[in-house]
């Protein structure tokens, strides 16, 4: 078998055998299939798609190429999120305490973020002492004892993955159904979850911009998972503004603690409660909303947070610390009216641009920038109030700040938008 034969085939249209897959992805990690063949290949791939039983190849091949965890010691029904990315996004630092807090593990491995998209990692590293890098056995026995971890992901799980998503970040081949579907369900596979809930964003601020490439990719991974045994659903949800009032690591580890206090934007909290409710009735928990409400207000939610904080060697002083930056720049409204767009891809790039977020994956992060909205979509201003503060170590010159306000967009009427678009199962 020849590599350039399978470019030739795939740049052709034609479908790979499960066979010539197997050789593929078996041959890119023991390096006798180079970059720049595979390069050409994913070009193929973007160009010309795959077919259900390709993805399904492909993604199963990839699970087999590193490690496999067994959660079989851990007691349950063990459930697991995945966001495919997005700007404000610390869903995951509220939600899965919430579960937890109802008896359900959840053992959840998280990635870092890269331009304008956040990472959960990286907002967990802004508390002092947290300790991303877990061993197996540690990860297991901490679920065991608390019932939640949110630890990085292991060097040697998906180790195709590993190669192929850096190869992809430099060739233009990120945002193609296929290999988004494969990259993501490969590695929720390999972790070992039972059930498995899926937030495919979609809008400004997500990979997926439309609603009908957010659902045929959320179609494609929920079959993946379903036809290995995960009970996967996913959820379409809006990124066409920024999630919640945070952008930038420290900021949003204080509006999650706000949330898991029973505090904290209405709409966002709701939003996470309709999560929680999908993620407990994947691992056969029946809870209404009100029921969900109440574990963020009476701090069982907030002591799992916690506790997971704790066992990873978090500081819980440090936790609660203000953000410790040179300026906080005031943004106010220029005319009454209501909050029509939060342009989210826009205020990402900007809060990236502060140090939140990272160009390149060696960039070095400035824990403590970032953004916080006063107003959001919907909202009702007044000239003069403010819109939203900007916590920087720069200096930000007026052509940073006329860019930053040229983004805020006021209309004369009152716009709503949803949260949860649609439901795939």
């Amino acid at each position: 078998m020849r590599m350039v034969d399978l470019i030739q085939k795939k740049r052709d249209g034609q479908e790979l055998t499960a066979e010539e897959i197997k050789w593929l992805i078996e041959g890119y990690v023991d390096g006798s299939v180079p970059d720049y063949q595979m390069a050409a290949f994913a070009m193929a791939v973007y160009f010309q798609g795959m077919t259900t039983e390709e993805i399904s190849e492909l993604t199963m091949n990839m699970v087999a190429s590193g490690d496999q965890i067994d959660l079989s010691a851990i007691p349950g029904i063990k459930v697991d999120k995945h966001s495919t990315g997005g700007v404000g996004d610390k869903v995951t630092l509220i939600l899965a305490p919430l579960v937890a807090s109802f008896d359900v593990p959840v053992a959840k491995m998280s990635g870092r973020g890269l331009g304008h998209t956040g990472g959960t990692l990286d907002k967990l590293e802004a508390i002092k002492g947290y300790q991303i890098e877990q061993t197996q056995e540690a990860f297991i026995e901490q679920v065991q004892d608390i019932g939640l971890a949110v630890i990085g992901q292991s060097d040697n799980l998906v180790k195709a993955d590993k190669l192929l998503y850096a190869l992809r970040d430099v060739t233009a081949t990120v945002d193609i159904i296929p290999l988004i579907a494969s990259s993501v369900m490969s590695k929720k596979i390999a972790a070992g979850a039972d059930a498995i809930l899926l937030d495919v964003t979609v809008g400004d601020g997500a990979f997926m911009k439309n609603i009908e490439d957010a659902r045929e990719l959320a179609q494609t991974m929920v079959n993946l998972g379903n036809a290995v045994g995960r009970k996967t659903v996913a959820v379409l949800t809006n990124m066409s503004q920024p999630v919640g009032r945070a952008i930038g690591n420290r900021l949003e580890i204080l509006e999650a603690l706000e949330i898991l206090q029973g505090q904290g934007r209405e709409d966002v909290a709701h939003f996470i409660c309709e999560l929680a409710q999908i993620m407990l009735k994947l691992a056969g928990v029946e809870k209404n909303l009100p029921e969900i409400r109440e574990n963020l207000t009476n701090g069982k939610a907030l002591a799992k947070f916690e506790a997971m904080v704790e066992a990873q060697g978090g500081d819980l002083t440090d936790l609660y610390r203000e953000p410790d930056v040179a300026e906080i720049v005031e943004i106010v409204a220029e005319e009454d009216g209501y909050i029509s767009a939060l342009p989210a891809l826009e205020f990402g790039l900007f809060a990236m641009k502060l140090g939140a977020g990272r160009a390149v994956k060696t960039d070095d992060l400035d824990y403590e920038t970032g953004i916080v909205f006063e107003k959001k979509v919907g909202d009702a201003v007044k000239v003069g109030e403010v819109v939203a503060k900007i916590y920087t170590n720069q200096n930000l010159g007026q052509k940073e700040l006329s860019d930053f306000k040229k983004n805020v967009k006021i209309e004369q009427e009152e716009v709503k938008i949803r949260e949860i678009l649609e439901i795939v199962s």
